[in-house]
């Protein structure tokens, strides 16, 4: 299993603060949690970009080892499949989602519903939900901030996540 270190470069950016998780782990998403948790126990999401925000609907980030949007890289180096179940649904806001590029395409990417989007049931796999009032204050900030028709951050700004860690995370040190 691959697992990403800590970045050494500095990092400019706007750090927001960070989320921790209640992960889904105990309704078997053995994949998606496996390689969620091993990649915030290594640190690779520390103080990594926000990719887009799209108030009222979702804010997406997750790409530790590149920096780009477009990369999403999971622990095993290679794209893993959706384990999606109907039970879990984008009801509320909060909920944690894997990020593709369709079905069978899950990386490292990840996004974070600001309400329920119940048109996503179905097509990327829930995997746990923010949890306490920090996480929830920092995922308002990234709701207020400023963006563009694309959910780009205007001016250029670049926003960071502080940290990502899970509710009593068995693969963290």
């Amino acid at each position: 299993m691959k697992r990403p270190g800590k970045r050494s470069s500095p990092l400019s950016g706007r750090i927001l603060g960070y989320l921790k998780i209640e992960d889904f782990s105990m309704l078997c998403i053995e994949l998606d949690m496996r390689n969620f948790m091993a990649l915030c126990a290594s640190g690779a999401y520390d103080r990594s970009p926000v990719h887009r925000s799209h108030p009222g609907f979702i804010v997406q980030m997750g790409s530790p080892a590149s920096e780009s949007p477009k990369v999403s890289t999971s622990i095993w180096d290679a794209p893993f499949e959706d384990e999606i179940r109907p039970s879990l649904r984008h009801n509320a806001r909060g909920i944690i989602s894997m990020a593709n590029k369709g079905p069978n395409t899950n990386g490292s990417q990840f996004y974070v519903c600001y309400a329920p989007q119940a048109q996503l049931d179905g097509k990327n796999t829930v995997f746990g939900k923010v949890i306490g009032d920090e996480g929830m204050k920092t995922l308002a900030k990234f709701e207020n901030l400023q963006v563009d028709k694309k959910g780009r951050f205007q001016g250029g700004q670049e926003i960071r996540i502080e940290k990502v860690t899970i509710h009593a995370n068995p693969l963290a040190d």
